[in-house]
């Protein structure tokens, strides 16, 4: 028993009893048992002083392997300026309290302003929201505000050439909604337009929901889509990870109703698979459908520029059942760390970014199926910095592709199947990086 825990043997039986369980072991039991903490407890040592505790966790420090990141499929290695760092640590930020009460909030309500304000210019859309988790829950309250829109229509066609861990979540969402998920399957690595149009003529569809680039890193084309989609009356969701938008056509620019996508690309480290940040705009039409937080500019009563949460309709100002959110998390240090990274960049930072990054990919990638071992899965397809190569070599699998370039300090790309691997370029990887790789697999 811990003693900062407050809760006596009685009280652990009495919750055990509700929960069915006959004790901690039985309920934690889906837990894998070498995941759980054993008997003898944390196995701290003896203790340390500070200077000492600092030299421990500097050796440990010098105990990892530093590698060139050529993996992507959904987050990426982008560099980050130091004048973010040095910014967002600035106290009107970072220590401003949640924008509940607006005015001890300026900080914390400038920024997720001025983030949402950037957010809608790369987008193409009217508004933008702030507080989604990731890119994947932000795809999931996009389909559901598509089918609170739609009222009475249930149905939701999803490409399966969305990531699958965003059609994953997408389920888990569907499943309590009680909305009804059917993929539309690809055709070399696009969504079949075709299949599409047959499932959209069935009737009853709230939204369709697609993605570029894609799980394979393709550049589909949307030409004509947002007309079929609303002819059938249905409304238009498109996943786009942030930093592309740069270079791509928007999501409004292709007549979508909805934008979502992932915004770690933003410059947000990787750092063991988190934090990400979710962003969400849509047409000003479905704006009240919207959840999270809106804020908006006004003006005090000395005239000066002020910033106020909007269009309010939280858990916390209304009856629960009728809010668009009954869980919103700010996300608040994400959208501050994506609203810098934007705003020292520029458009013309982005575009470099996304230039650079799409010229080391496309490089690599020619370098690596010259030597007649590997070869694009997806011939003839666009793409920008992330591409799907097949192994045509039989000999030679994707695990000792990665083996063979991690002994050089290369991060090789993701394994996806049996004889593929997805590799991917930023600006961060060198000339000497794709050299490495290169080599690393000649070798083999």
């Amino acid at each position: 028993m811990n003693p900062y825990l407050p809760h006596t043997p009685e009280d652990i039986a009495s919750m055990l009893g509700r929960c069915g369980a006959a004790s901690l072991d039985e309920l934690f039991s889906d837990v894998p048992a070498q995941l759980r903490l054993g008997k003898g407890g944390y196995a701290l040592g003896a203790p340390m002083a500070e200077a000492e505790v600092n030299r421990y966790f500097r050796s440990l420090g010098k105990k990892n392997l530093e590698t060139a990141c050529f993996a992507g499929a959904g987050f990426y290695s982008h560099y980050c300026p130091a004048a973010v760092e040095a910014i967002t640590s600035r106290s009107e930020f970072y220590t401003a309290y949640t924008p509940y009460q607006p005015e001890i909030s300026q900080g914390t309500l400038q920024y997720i302003f001025e983030y949402q304000s950037m957010i809608a210019s790369l987008t193409g859309m009217d508004v933008a929201n702030a507080s989604m988790y990731d890119g994947a829950t932000a795809t999931a309250e996009a389909m559901m505000m598509a089918v609170a829109a739609s009222k009475k229509r249930r149905r939701v066609l999803v490409s399966a050439t969305l990531l699958p861990a965003v059609s994953q979540v997408l389920a888990t969402y569907a499943e309590g909604q009680d909305i009804i998920l059917e993929t539309v399957s690809d055709h070399n690595g696009a969504t079949d337009r075709k299949a599409l149009s047959e499932q959209l003529g069935a009737g009853d569809v709230a939204a369709v929901i697609v993605a570029t680039p894609n799980r394979f890193g393709i550049l589909e084309d949307f030409e004509g889509l947002a007309e079929e989609v609303h002819a059938a009356k249905a409304l238009l969701i498109i996943n786009t990870h942030a930093s592309t938008l740069g270079v791509l056509r928007s999501q409004g620019e292709w007549g979508a109703d909805i934008a979502c996508g992932e915004a770690q690309s933003l410059g947000i480290p990787l750092n063991y698979g988190g934090p990400g940040l979710g962003y969400l705009a849509c047409r000003q039409s479905l704006m009240r459908k919207m959840p999270g937080r809106i804020v908006g500019a006004t003006t005090d009563d000395d005239g000066q520029r002020v910033f106020v949460l909007t269009l309010q309709a939280r858990e916390q100002h209304i009856r629960r059942h009728k809010a668009t959110s009954n869980i919103c998390s700010n996300q608040g240090l994400m959208t501050l760390h994506a609203a810098v990274y934007l705003s020292l960049l520029g458009p013309e930072g982005l575009r470099e970014v996304n230039e650079t990054s799409a010229s080391i990919a496309h490089d690599l990638v020619a370098r690596l199926t010259a030597g007649g071992k590997l070869r694009e899965k997806f011939a003839g397809r666009e793409w920008l910095n992330e591409c799907v190569l097949e192994i045509v070599d039989e000999g030679l699998t994707p695990r000792r592709i990665l083996d063979a370039c991690l002994e050089r300090g290369i991060l090789a790309g993701k394994i996806i199947g049996e004889k593929e691997i997805m590799v991917c370029a930023t600006e961060t990887c060198t000339p000497e990086d794709v050299k490495q790789y290169v080599e690393a697999v000649e070798a083999l």
